[in-house]
């Protein structure tokens, strides 16, 4: 019974603020807060319409006293985010108010809810499917407004529309199947153009599904944010391109190598891509410990970044110290900076040495910076971010395409090389239920509650 039970949680976050809310969903909902609301003029709240708000204050049930002045609004289910009835209650913001007030509706019958236990109840009343719910979390979590806006279109069933696409595909292939192992005499011959059409399908599916896994690691990007990791010998520039890149002086810039000794991280925006920028410290040979320690995180860092700059400077030779570097990340994915274009050019590169994805800037004057945003962008997202393309943000949902393809792909050499139609719709069949855990009409109740308890509460 613990899923029908009326939950209540704060829904803004805690601390000094104008207003805060607590929301209540459940059946119980309205006659809860009746039991703690004084209208104005002694006025209840049972009669109130939906969509509509009162004005009174949260009492004490046993007392009467006054605890706050509030707004109390009402959305009947199944027309509230829910699908349930839903009040919430608009009190002043405050750590103390606003927990006085919950632990009112506490008192009063309401269970406290556990996280994203809102959009659970949302999702198992069939008001959003999985994929939905787990945009929600993606929009609370989104760092700019390009995966803010891509996140959102999944919450309104942009993806899951696709996902329904899919299936129709595979479900026309059953149908197909179904019908010859139904309707066809044991003596006779299947149609044949039976396997040509279940044939046409499986490959469009596939072709379906392999675009949409073509916009993963830009989806991943999008909404995780690309981890770019700046590296190169000491006093090279590194400190100056991050400063140059946030448009701020974030890191200590001076003529002594050595003075990043650890690692410093920021996000940017990046035309609406977030990039969490890294900068490292120098990787040389060193006796200092603390020096040394930096060495260690900066090589750590090199080994899970989506994307490496290898800073080299013009005015110097190239030393020793560049090459073990270039040797380091030569099977990373990187971008080799050429620093300081605005002084003598010293640096000669050896003809055994080839960079690929190579830029000249000054990051103290500012030159290059624009070429290497737009060198990033070509490299990930093919020169143009297109939020309004349906992308697979989601690993989970990466997964399952992944198997909905294999079984697919499964399907379609059985029927080629001649297999019974009714073994083949066993592989057709499973990659449905592969596709069915994207938007929760195949899953295990373990995974859900597994998903949703990542919600913060409250939502």
């Amino acid at each position: 019974m613990k899923d029908f039970d009326t939950i209540a949680a704060i829904a803004t976050a805690i601390g000094e603020g104008g207003i805060s809310i607590i929301r209540i969903s459940g059946d119980r909902a309205l006659q809860i807060v009746s039991s703690i609301f004084r209208g104005k003029n002694n006025r209840s709240i049972l009669d109130i319409k939906s969509y509509t708000m009162r004005y009174g204050h949260i009492v004490e049930r046993e007392s009467g006293n006054l605890i706050d002045e509030v707004i109390v609004s009402y959305m009947k289910g199944p027309k509230s985010f829910t699908a349930e009835d839903t009040v919430e209650i608009n009190c002043h913001g405050g750590v103390t108010s606003t927990n006085r007030v919950l632990e009112e509706v506490i008192k009063a019958g309401a269970r406290v809810a556990e996280p994203g236990e809102f959009t659970k109840r949302a999702f198992l009343n069939g008001r959003i499917d999985l994929s939905q719910a787990e945009a929600v979390i993606d929009i609370i979590r989104s760092k700019t407004d390009l995966s803010m806006k891509s996140a959102l279109m999944q919450s309104e069933g942009r993806l899951s529309r696709e996902i329904n696409q899919l299936q129709e595909k595979l479900l026309n292939v059953l149908a197909h199947i179904e019908f010859v192992v139904d309707f066809t005499e044991d003596d006779e011959e299947p149609d044949e153009h039976t396997p040509i059409a279940v044939m046409d399908n499986l490959r469009a599916a596939i072709n379906h599904i392999e675009n949409l896994l073509g916009t993963a690691s830009e989806g991943k990007i999008l909404r995780d944010g690309l981890n770019m990791v700046i590296i190169g010998k000491p006093n090279v520039g590194k400190s100056s391109l991050l400063n140059a890149l946030l448009m701020e002086k974030r890191a200590i810039v001076t003529d002594i190598p050595g003075t990043t000794r650890d690692v410093i991280e920021e996000y940017i925006s990046l035309d609406g891509i977030p990039i969490k920028i890294t900068d490292t410290a120098g990787i040389r040979d060193t006796e200092d410990v603390v020096e040394k320690i930096g060495v260690q995180r900066s090589k750590e860092k090199i080994n899970h970044a989506d994307l490496v700059v290898l800073m080299l400077d013009l005015s110097r030779p190239l030393e020793e110290e560049d090459k073990e570097i270039i040797d380091f990340i030569s099977d990373k994915n990187y971008i080799v900076i050429f620093n300081k274009v605005d002084l003598e050019r010293k640096l000669i590169l050896e003809n055994n040495i080839k960079l690929e994805n190579s830029i000249e800037i000054s990051a103290v004057v500012g030159t290059g910076i624009e070429a290497l945003k737009q060198k990033i962008k070509d490299m990930f997202f093919k020169g143009e971010v297109n939020a309004e393309s349906v992308m697979i943000t989601n690993t989970r949902h990466k997964e399952a395409l992944y198997r909905a393809k294999e079984g697919c792909e499964t399907a379609l050499q059985q029927v080629q090389s001649g297999a019974y139609l009714d073994l083949v719709s066993i592989y057709v069949t499973s990659a449905l239920k592969a596709l069915g855990e994207i938007t929760g009409s195949e899953i295990q109740e373990d995974l859900v509650n597994k998903i949703f308890s990542s919600f913060c509460v409250g939502k």
